[in-house]
């Protein structure tokens, strides 16, 4: 179906619609919820501990996030305006930004209430993922009753785009029709549908030297020259000192799981094992190191001569804290998804998924299967 082009009048009456009046957090502002973000994103900063701690700024939203059974006090705007988008052939939807404002710091005990509304509809765009419209939602968010911070968040609801350059391609490489009928042994067989890429990774001048690190089948850490502190992923600062001097430490490869989730839905088909995956091992030193690509989610990769799958199956990604005491997450392989168990030892090894990309994973240790 055609997306249709909506008015302005219909898209702009949603602006301004309350989605939450007087929401309630469903805890308060708690020790343990910081103590446990805190471990997962490696933050250690002495503010959010002992008794005079804060919560981490970006918890904000955290606070008011309504876990599996939601909240129940939700108005039906939202629901409404992406029915009508749905209605009209903008059937898709991804996440483009956030934005948080933070107005005072919460603290452990502090109760939570929020009001959100539909804060802008757009101009219908065309992207490279389609055309669509922009939708911001803006929460306030406060604290026992005083403002404590604001969180936007922004969604492109969009018809995906019509990719037709490998149908013009099969169409220019057909040889022009005959007007004699060809026998069912000639008839020409179906073009291959092209697999399906993985998403391609957004490299800048900050994280550059990882993935030139990547290129060389090297996982490079950074290190504070002047507290000495390895942080990853890569930021441009020290987030204990606060120095923006650092050098590299390449890892070992040696990690362990720390945690882990299997992926089972939805399936996509670029995240799929076949014939093109394989993995290498870490090289050793002043071995040849082949070219490498972009970090991603990837399943373990079948024996050579194994048949690749015929849908989608789940693959663990786990967080793998690396024998240099920093985190990463990736994918675990050499077992099944279901044996992937925490504390289990990994090794770093480089996959191919395509003729392009290859991405740092981590095997499951040999006698490591829980």
């Amino acid at each position: 179906m055609s997306a249709v082009r909506l008015t302005d009048e219909q898209l702009k009456a949603y602006e301004g619609r309350s989605t939450s009046a007087a929401g309630v957090g469903k805890d308060p502002v708690n020790e343990p919820m910081i103590r446990h973000w805190c471990e997962a994103v490696g933050d250690t900063n002495p503010a959010y501990q002992g008794p005079d701690a804060i919560a981490p700024p970006t918890m904000l939203q955290a606070w008011t996030m309504g876990g599996l059974s939601g909240h129940t006090d939700r108005s039906g705007a939202y629901d409404e305006l992406s029915g009508l988008l749905d209605s009209a052939g903008y059937t898709s939807i991804v996440a483009t930004d956030c934005e948080q404002e933070y107005l005072r710091p919460l603290r452990p005990g502090d109760r939570i209430t929020f009001d959100a509304v539909i804060e802008s509809v757009s101009e219908r765009k065309t992207t490279k993922l389609g055309t669509g419209y922009f939708i911001t939602t803006r929460m306030d968010i406060h604290a026992d009753g005083e403002r404590a911070g604001t969180h936007r968040f922004r969604v492109l609801k969009y018809a995906p785009a019509v990719r037709t350059r490998e149908a013009d391609a099969r169409t220019r490489s057909r040889p022009p029709e005959t007007a004699e009928r060809p026998q069912a042994s000639q008839q020409p067989q179906a073009p291959e549908q092209p697999r399906a890429r993985r998403p391609r990774p957004v490299i800048n001048r900050d994280n550059a030297g990882f993935w030139e690190g990547v290129r060389g089948h090297r996982l490079l850490i950074q290190r504070c020259t002047g507290c000495r502190t390895l942080r990853f992923p890569w930021l441009p600062g020290c987030n204990a000192c606060g120095s923006a001097e650092w050098e590299t430490v390449e890892a070992s490869g040696a990690g362990t799981v720390f945690s882990y989730v299997v992926m089972h839905h939805p399936p996509f088909p670029a995240f799929t094992a076949s014939e093109h995956d394989t993995a290498a091992p870490r090289p050793q030193a002043n071995a040849p190191r082949p070219h490498a690509g972009a970090l991603g989610p990837a399943p373990d990769a079948p024996a050579p001569d194994a048949p690749a799958p015929d849908g989608p199956t789940p693959y663990a990604v786990g967080l793998i804290e690396l024998a240099e005491g920093v985190r990463i997450v990736s994918n675990v392989i050499g077992v099944p998804y279901d044996k992937v168990r925490i504390g289990m030892p990994v090794r770093l090894e480089f996959l191919r998924v395509d003729e392009e990309l290859e991405l740092p994973v981590f095997r499951a240790a040999e006698g490591g299967e829980g």
